[in-house]
């Protein structure tokens, strides 16, 4: 899967240079996170880690091995709450409820059957009173670096929040972040809690 590869990659280079910021959206998630957080799509685990130190119970799920591998390092040094494993997301279905549900970066690597299937997937396992948080790319999007042709799919602006109907929206964002070659990333980043 070329999503995997190219995130490979980097995530070797990220490690190689100790880069392990919180993403805008990671930051602004984070102070919502409560109880068992599953993060979905976990990369080098800094929402994950930081979750856990915050003495949250973390399950981070990843496809690439080199993510994995760091989270659980740092997650065993650091004495954390926090287990990573590699998993193919594809065809991954959540097998248990959670108190929050993260996926930051993730639905837009796969055809739009698959991301609205684990979008569906998040909204179902999201305990009552939990938050889902969750962060893709948007039409309008002229970056192309990490896209594999006919494997992924940009959301329509605000099809993201039609699947949190009903639910109290805690964030709704939308940004344009400069991508390389003059192109752009167009992100939607929606936090919602569940109500009882």
């Amino acid at each position: 899967m070329k999503s995997v590869d190219f995130f490979e990659q980097q995530f070797r280079e990220q490690v190689a240079r100790g880069d392990f910021t919180l993403n805008p959206f990671e930051e602004a998630v984070l102070p919502h996170l409560s109880g068992g957080v599953l993060d979905l799509g976990c990369g080098l685990g800094n929402l994950a880690i930081a979750a856990a130190k915050q003495g949250f119970a973390v399950s981070a799920l990843d496809g690439s091995r080199t993510a994995v591998d760091r989270v659980n390092q740092a997650a065993n040094r650091l004495g954390l709450p926090l287990a990573a494993y590699q998993i193919d997301l594809s065809t991954y279905a959540i097998d248990g409820d959670y108190d929050s549900i993260v996926a930051i970066g993730l639905l837009m690597f796969f055809p739009r059957e698959r991301a609205h299937v684990l979008l569906a997937d998040i909204v179902s396992h999201v305990k009552p009173g939990g938050i889902a948080a969750i962060n893709v790319l948007t039409e309008g999007t002229t970056f192309v670096g990490a896209l594999e042709a006919g494997n992924h799919y940009l959301f329509g602006e605000n099809e993201l929040a039609d699947a949190f109907k009903g639910w109290e929206i805690l964030l709704s964002r939308h940004d344009e972040i400069p991508a390389p070659e003059n192109t752009v990333k167009k992100f939607h980043t929606i936090l919602a809690r569940r109500l009882a």
